[in-house]
């Protein structure tokens, strides 16, 4: 859809081009032209600005290059929380309409039971070590920080894939570095491939805390299934993680790792959890009736751009 030709060929086919994701390797010009077509059949475009920084891109300029095009060329805009308006508003002069991001897991997963485990589980998954993860910091910390803590143990896992030398993931050194943690007393690592759906749904809700190791971002899916499931999340400074949902808060950015901040966020967890107060859990009547004023929201976004 985002190639040139694409909208020319399909414009009697939609009323309305609304682009979430999807540019990560297109080009500035080839965005411009897609934008170009557009005028030219007369197609309104919607942007919805889910990453300010993108985090598969190790350095900032080609997304912001991206969003140089986007963000200007958009009738309507639109952002999951008032922080990353208020920098569209700053970086662009544009206005964004802030809405919340939907449920990302059924009913049935929202509403299943959550026993308080024996452990307190934190955990930490590095994936396939994307350019803004930044584990290693984060499990030295963690790796001292359970250490202190009655029943705590820290569960990192990574995807198999990094210990591939065929792979484009092939990582070896931070690989070994993290196996290495293994050997620690409260620390577990377990290698494997990508969870399914519902394995990722039931490692998610194993943990009675998720760490998400990111130096840069804006926004998190992982934060909404994590919200979903009533896991509690420890989230980093960077970004607007902390307006999207419910967490705690850490210090980690470009600029590096505060520790102290967050042991602190791990021991007010699990003064939490040893009290028997369950984490900030989503509920399905309210996230179903937010999904309805998204829906009613997002046709109103529609009809007046195509006035």
């Amino acid at each position: 859809m985002l190639e040139p030709g694409w909208v020319s060929d399909n414009h009697s086919r939609f009323d309305v081009f609304h682009i979430h994701f999807g540019f990560d390797a297109v080009t500035p010009e080839d965005l411009a032209g897609v934008v170009e077509e557009l005028k030219k059949h007369n197609k309104p475009l919607v942007y919805t600005v889910h990453d300010l920084r993108n985090p598969h891109h190790p350095e900032p300029e080609a997304h912001a290059a991206q969003q140089d095009v986007l963000i200007s060329a958009a009738d309507e805009l639109i952002t999951l929380t008032p922080g990353a308006a208020q920098l569209i508003w700053r970086n662009w002069g544009r206005r964004a309409r802030v809405l919340p991001h939907p449920h990302v897991l059924e009913k049935e997963w929202i509403e299943r039971p959550r026993a308080r485990g024996e452990r307190f589980v934190v955990g930490l998954h590095a994936k396939s070590l994307r350019a803004n993860m930044d584990p290693l910091p984060v499990v030295d910390a963690l790796a001292a920080i359970v250490s202190s803590l009655p029943d705590a143990i820290l569960q990192v896992d990574v995807h198999d894939e990094i210990f591939d030398p065929d792979n484009h993931w092939f990582a070896p050194s931070t690989g070994a570095a993290l196996l290495a943690y293994d050997s620690h007393e409260h620390v577990q690592v377990r290698v494997h491939p990508y969870f399914s759906d519902d394995e990722f749904w039931d490692y998610l809700a194993s943990l009675t805390v998720s760490v998400l190791p990111y130096r840069f971002g804006t926004h998190s899916g992982w934060l909404e299934a994590s919200y979903d499931l009533g896991t509690a999340v420890v989230a980093p400074s960077c970004g607007f993680y902390h307006q999207q949902r419910p967490c705690g808060v850490f210090g980690f950015g470009d600029q590096g790792l505060d520790p102290v901040s967050l042991c602190g966020a791990i021991h007010r967890a699990h003064a939490r959890w040893a009290a028997g107060c369950p984490a900030p859990r989503a509920d399905w009547v309210a996230r179903l009736a937010e999904r309805r004023e998204l829906a009613a929201a997002h046709r109103a976004i529609y009809a007046s751009v195509l006035r």
